[in-house]
């Protein structure tokens, strides 16, 4: 039992050992010549900005780097089994050009992978090949000892640390090759991993970034707060504005309808009708208000239909495109609703447009929102639009914001919001 087991673990090794060699030598060519073209083209692209073709393809090249570093991620989880996290800041989607370079240039990770080219140009590319070195060597020093050491004349031929220029010295090589398989049968997988430990190092996130993101989510933690405090506040002033002074008045008007019903039915009728009238008026401000706390419509019938009712109310003409399989949580629809009627409402008062288009869609992991209008443009967050509430607001979700809207027009608003569909 003991001997089978040996056995079976001897030949797993085995296999082990000539996996990572056929595995390493694949990714050591193939890495190699990715690596410095991706670096190449991102050194081109970068110089190319200042005169604006490289606006143009930086995204692209950013892109591809991001698929070559992704896709080693993945061959690190499944071959060495050593996980690699991705902390991309995500771009929002019809995002132009300009916007997207200049986010994916600001983001810490975009210079992580960066950095790790070079160095997987070089220090990666030896230990991916390493495992295939120490599993192909040895065979030459076999293939010696079986007389190809005749080939190299009366010049001895080194093999290693061993001067081959007779029988006997060739065994010697196959000796020294025999001590080098033994290593290779032992460590060729732990060398393997080295390789993917060495492209852990340089692409996890460093403890910065994780700093800035704790004071990210702060922030955006505090401005929910203070969002939740502001609205409670504004929901205090209606209510004690409006319906409250209008149930007031009522009650006051029942009071003295009591007095002169018997007195004066005439005037007991117009105070009752007066009554009657204040609370329709309470109910439709109460019936505002819950609509401006969390609409029933999107309580009962979600996102799409509620941003359609709300297109609906407009007075330019919009146009909804929804493609939503499903909906996502209850506070990730608020926020995106809330969101895209602050849009709508920036451009019927501000942008001059005579129609407006939203698309709704969820891919890659995030609800992905755009409002478009054909108005005179020049909008920007955080010149008094409304923009900056918005973006606070999609941050407590990190959720992000990216304004295209150039002078003349026209303008897109694209927002996202990571969240899965139920």
């Amino acid at each position: 039992m003991n001997t089978n087991t040996k056995g079976d673990g001897g030949g797993s090794r085995a296999r082990g050992m000539l996996r990572a060699a056929g595995r390493g030598f694949v990714l050591a060519v193939a890495s190699l010549p990715l690596a410095v073209l991706c670096l190449t083209l991102t050194a081109v692209s970068i110089a190319l900005i200042p005169i604006g073709v490289g606006i143009v393809t930086t995204p692209y090249v950013l892109t591809g780097v991001r698929m070559f570093a992704d896709r080693r991620r993945v061959l690190a989880a499944e071959w060495g089994g050593v996980p690699i996290p991705s902390a991309y800041r995500p771009i929002p989607e019809g995002a132009n050009p300009w916007t997207r370079t200049f986010m994916m240039l600001r983001d810490p990770a975009t210079w992580r992978d960066l950095r790790w080219l070079p160095v997987d140009m070089t220090a990666g590319f030896l230990t991916a090949l390493l495992p295939a070195v120490l599993v192909l060597y040895p065979l030459e020093g076999f293939t010696l000892a079986f007389g190809l050491w005749r080939v190299y004349g009366d010049d001895p031929y080194w093999y290693g640390f061993v001067p081959v220029s007779d029988q006997v010295s060739a065994l010697g090589a196959a000796a020294l090759g025999a001590v080098l398989l033994i290593v290779a049968h032992r460590y060729a997988v732990s060398a393997f991993q080295v390789h993917f430990r060495l492209t852990r190092a340089v692409l996890t996130p460093s403890q910065a970034e994780l700093a800035e993101r704790v004071r990210v989510l702060t922030e955006t933690r505090r401005d929910a707060v203070d969002t939740s405090a502001s609205e409670l506040r504004r929901i205090e002033r209606d209510l004690h504005d409006g319906a409250q002074a209008r149930l007031v008045a009522m009650g006051m008007d029942l009071g003295t309808v009591e007095m002169l019903v018997d007195k004066d039915p005439e005037q007991a009728k117009q105070l009752l009708a007066q009554a009657r009238r204040s609370s329709a008026d309470a109910l439709a401000e109460l019936r505002d208000l819950v609509r401006g706390i969390h609409p029933p419509v999107l309580a009962e019938r979600g996102l799409s239909d509620a941003v359609r009712a709300l297109a609906l109310r407009l007075p330019t003409p919009t146009e909804v495109t929804v493609e939503l399989p499903g909906r996502t949580d209850a506070p990730v629809e608020s926020a995106a609703y809330f969101a895209v009627s602050e849009v709508l409402t920036n451009a019927v008062k501000h942008s001059g447009a005579d129609r407006i288009w939203v698309d709704l869609h969820h891919a890659d992991g995030g609800l992905r929102i755009s409002v478009t209008d054909n108005g005179g443009g020049g909008a920007a967050i955080g010149a008094g639009s409304g923009l900056a509430g918005v973006e606070r607001r999609l941050g407590t979700f990190d959720g992000v914001l990216a304004v295209s809207s150039p002078a003349g027009g026209p303008t897109m608003v694209t927002m996202e919001i990571p969240c899965v569909l139920s």
